[in-house]
């Protein structure tokens, strides 16, 4: 194949209505028939990356291989295609921006007055085909943030409108995503609001080739007829997006409409081989036909929002699937434990995940979490700074260091058994400078670490500031708390772990960004593996 082909994946009536699902499983789709597939996500907002975001706001912020802080689809993405992003795979409109101004601070726009139209969308047209110019994929699709009518995404729409154009008829096609909704009172489906939708299209100069349609309700034959009549698209290209009980099911779903067909067809290329999703779908059996059930407490203090904790959910799926059992995951907010309550906090849970996050409100929660895991051989998970609790949680109660703390917590502490990263000791600026990305791990023989892995050398993504004190390792080696992870660099400790315990460690790296329906991290596989095991015990 010569051309890589474009797909731009764009959402109208309102957000949130699954873009990045129904891109990624598209991918998918054209994944298993033989086509080399990435997806890359445009965010409208103008902070550079999702990094210095609250989850709150944003829901996580995924990090990337090559250390970049990107917005949760990207997340998505990789658990359906197992093919890791990068960089180039997130842009928003800060960096694109922020790219620009620093071109014309150095005089490369030859005096020119520097516009939205041709220099913005230009910027936004050469990075929508950076990865496309790679020759590493046939095949690019592009979601669009946003909704069609934000201001924010007009430049995005533009750049789309001309980069159709530029790359000619066959090369490039629209996918718009809009709501069907239903009205109970009248007991009816309509349309009205996809039309408008279309229309708000039509007038940045965007034809849509394919509808994908969200609703709670089968769209009647009719219904499609008179879609494709008014919003100017062929019938079989008004596609059915029938809410799922999983995100899992929905490349099957999209499979049954055709939506890789007619993506395909438009882009006048051949169909290749039937899509082989054989091993997704004993995924998915699995996970729909569970023979156990725990009950895990995700102690985190962003747990009102799900999103925040997106990864670590969709962690305990795939794990969940690959151990026949299904994972009833329970929000614990760790503001609200205490050593008067934690064991009613933690009644009827099979196992606790300490989760990663900032700052130290809910502190000392997650320290009573991780206590009363370790005092009642309950399986126990830390992640990144619920590692960090457990390293501060054994100082305390067996070492008997009462003030041990992390510095980011309590600078005056006597015993600082977490603390800042030397070189982070003279960084001021917020946004992209923790330590970010894949880094390497070795793992000492004999430990259960390396039982999960089953290997010494690993790499895993990080995004932290603060690290165990090396100072302290060896006093909490000899009391049990073994090291069994460290980098071979910077002799960072990356994994303790307890032996006479059915479970419990804590990893300074996010395990959960690697977990992917084809390969589900050997680490949330072990902890629910252990926690069945503890569990009918």
């Amino acid at each position: 194949m010569n051309q890589t082909k474009y797909i731009f994946v764009t959402g109208g009536v309102t957000s949130s209505l699954g873009k990045g699902i129904i891109a990624a499983s598209l991918a998918k789709l054209l994944q298993a028939r033989g086509y080399r597939t990435t997806i890359q996500k445009f965010d409208p907002y103008i902070n550079v990356d999702p990094g210095t975001l609250n989850p709150y706001e944003h829901g996580e912020c995924y990090v990337t291989d090559d250390g970049a802080e990107t917005d949760l689809d990207l997340g998505h993405y990789e658990r359906f295609l197992n093919v890791p992003t990068s960089q180039a795979n997130n842009v928003t409109t800060g960096r694109v921006y922020l790219s620009v101004i620093e071109k014309e601070r150095r005089g490369e726009f030859l005096g020119k007055t520097v516009q939205v139209i041709p220099h913005i969308t230009n910027e936004i047209k050469e990075r929508m085909q950076l990865l496309g110019n790679s020759g590493d994929f046939d095949i690019v699709i592009t979601e669009i943030g946003g909704t069609v009518g934000d201001i924010e995404s007009l430049p995005y729409i533009e750049s789309v409108r001309q980069l159709v154009w530029d790359l000619g008829e066959g090369n490039g096609i629209v996918i718009h995503l809009t709501l069907v909704p239903y009205l109970a009172a009248a007991g009816e489906l309509k349309t009205k609001p996809t039309q408008h939708s279309v229309k708000t299209l039509m007038e940045s100069g965007i034809k849509a080739d394919i509808l994908v349609c969200r609703t709670e309700h089968e769209l009647s034959d009719e219904l499609r007829q008179k879609l494709a009549l008014f919003c100017n698209v062929k019938r079989e290209a008004v596609i059915q997006a029938i809410d799922a009980s999983t995100i899992y099911e929905v490349p099957n779903l999209m499979l049954e409409e055709g939506l890789d067909v007619v993506a395909l067809k438009k882009l006048n290329l051949p169909k290749k081989n039937v899509p082989d999703l054989k091993n997704w779908n004993v995924f998915l059996h699995r996970l729909k036909n569970p023979k156990n059930t725990v009950n895990i407490g995700l102690v985190g203090k962003y747990v009102e929002l799900q999103d925040s904790y997106k990864s670590i959910l969709e962690a305990f799926i795939h794990a969940g699937a690959i151990n026949e059992t299904k994972v009833n995951v329970v929000s614990v907010h760790s503001e609200h434990i205490d050593a008067e309550n934690v064991a009613d906090k933690m009644r009827g849970l099979d196992g606790v995940l300490v989760a990663p996050g900032f700052g130290e409100r809910g502190i000392e929660g997650k320290i009573e979490a991780v206590r009363y895991a370790r005092e009642n051989k309950l399986p126990f998970f830390g992640i990144c700074l619920g590692m960090q609790m457990a390293v501060i949680e054994y100082a305390r109660n067996v070492l008997g260091y009462k003030d041990a703390n992390s510095t980011e917590m309590n600078k005056g502490t006597s015993h600082p058994v977490i603390d800042l990263m030397e070189e982070q000791k003279n960084i001021t600026e917020k946004g992209g400078t923790m330590r970010l990305g894949a880094w390497k791990c070795k793992i000492k023989k004999g430990t259960l670490a390396h039982a999960i892995y089953g290997q010494t050398d690993i790499l895993e993504r990080h995004r932290h500031r603060y690290e165990y004190n090396s100072d302290f390792a060896d006093e909490l080696e000899k009391a049990g708390l073994v090291s069994s992870g460290v980098n071979p660099d910077t002799k960072l400790v990356e994994i303790v772990e307890i032996a006479d315990h059915p479970f419990f460690v804590g990893v300074q790296y996010h395990p959960e960004y690697k977990s992917t329906v084809a390969n589900p991290h050997p680490m949330f596989v072990s902890f629910i593996e252990a926690t069945v095991r503890a569990k009918k015990k």
